[in-house]
């Protein structure tokens, strides 16, 4: 009955705008979030029935154009805007904000091996903060990942330096693998380690993208004050037992080919499926610049490199704004609730019309 193919247009379309307004009511709920990126719907033409195919002509006649019913609409993409916007001051030490494209890493205490990502989600919510263990973690407790300070120790011969060494207090060099960040252990008697005083921190090695505290089972972390991240990503606190500055580690940023084509899993986490493109990892700010993930060396033709000088700094005591523009939803509502309503007149219309067959048969 040709009337039910003007009922299912306007069905489809119904639902579609639906969708649509509820992409509008998911935005307007998340005005005030930390982080949130809005979604953008598109709407596509939905199948097509041909009554009759084209011609190109005959040595005679002319040729003819197609006759084809359409039958509705259906949304075509739902895409995240990705953008910067404005950051909120929070005058939290802790929270920090990135300026320009990137995203945090995150994952559990597992850590991972180099290349493979999978595991780790990424946030634009800078809200941190240090666990009983000693971890920095988000508000929901998951870790957050970067680059330890580590025990390194240096060959007098070649002045090469190892961090891969034994955890030690010596604290000489940044680790370039990719490991959950957590403070030094502290030091619990004098002859533990030559020249050590109860309290010093114990710098881990980093080993197949651990922290590695080996034997240090039942060590509690050092006790501190005044933590607080830096524009480069750097995390720095004082000692409590010592009066000794500690820098606990750089945090880790993380950038994807298509940011839009991340997988929005749940609240401020995104991850880097099919869609997204490769993922790199770099500190802050060029703040690693020159070296190489996974304390590579330069004449290793299969490494990645870190980020060169710039890129995107961190804003301390900041946190990055909702996406959400007021305006910008509402006039969408407006559309949407508009092209809803008038669907609905397609659907009334075609109605009476099959009420009015229906009763010439009386």
């Amino acid at each position: 009955m040709a009337l039910a193919g003007s009922m299912s247009a306007g069905i489809s379309a119904m639902k579609a705008h639906m969708d649509a307004l509820t992409v509008v009511g998911n935005n307007v709920a998340n005005v005030n979030t930390y982080g949130y990126k809005p979604g953008r719907v598109t709407f596509k033409e939905s199948i097509y029935s041909t009554q009759a195919a084209g011609s190109d002509g005959t040595e005679t006649l002319g040729g003819t154009n197609p006759r084809q019913t359409g039958y509705g609409c259906s949304v075509g993409t739902i895409d995240l805007d990705m953008s910067t916007v404005n950051m909120e001051s929070t005058g939290n030490a802790r929270d920090a904000g990135i300026q320009g494209d990137g995203f945090f890493i995150l994952g559990d205490k597992n850590g991972v091996i180099m290349g493979e990502y999978d595991s780790l989600m990424l946030s634009k919510v800078g809200d941190f903060r240090v666990d009983p263990n000693g971890y920095i973690t988000d508000g929901y407790g998951n870790i957050v990942y970067g680059f330890a300070t580590c025990n390194a120790t240096v060959d007098d011969a070649t002045g090469d330096v190892n961090k891969d060494a034994a955890p030690g207090i010596s604290g000489e060099a940044i680790s370039t693998q990719l490991v959950p960040l957590r403070l030094p252990l502290a030091v619990k008697t004098e002859d533990e380690f030559e020249g050590a005083q109860v309290g010093d921190a114990i710098f881990p090695g980093i080993v197949d993208g651990l922290n590695e505290y080996g034997t240090f089972e039942g060590y509690d972390p050092i006790s501190y004050n005044s933590l607080s991240i830096g524009a480069d990503g750097k995390i720095t606190c004082n000692n409590d037992k010592t009066g000794d500055p500690v820098v606990v580690g750089y945090i880790a940023l993380a950038t994807v080919t298509n940011p839009s084509g991340l997988t929005h899993t749940e609240g401020p986490y995104y991850k880097a499926m099919e869609g997204s493109g490769d993922m790199s990892i770099f500190a802050p700010n060029g703040s690693l610049a020159g070296q190489y993930l996974n304390n590579a060396d330069a004449d290793d033709g299969t490494v990645e490199t870190m980020l060169g000088e710039g890129g995107p700094a961190l804003l301390p005591g900041f946190l990055e704004a909702s996406g959400t523009d007021l305006a910008t939803e509402f006039s969408n509502m407006i559309i949407y609730q508009r092209g809803y309503q008038a669907n609905t007149r397609i659907v009334t219309v075609t109605d009476t019309m099959l009420e009015e067959l229906v009763n010439m048969k009386r």
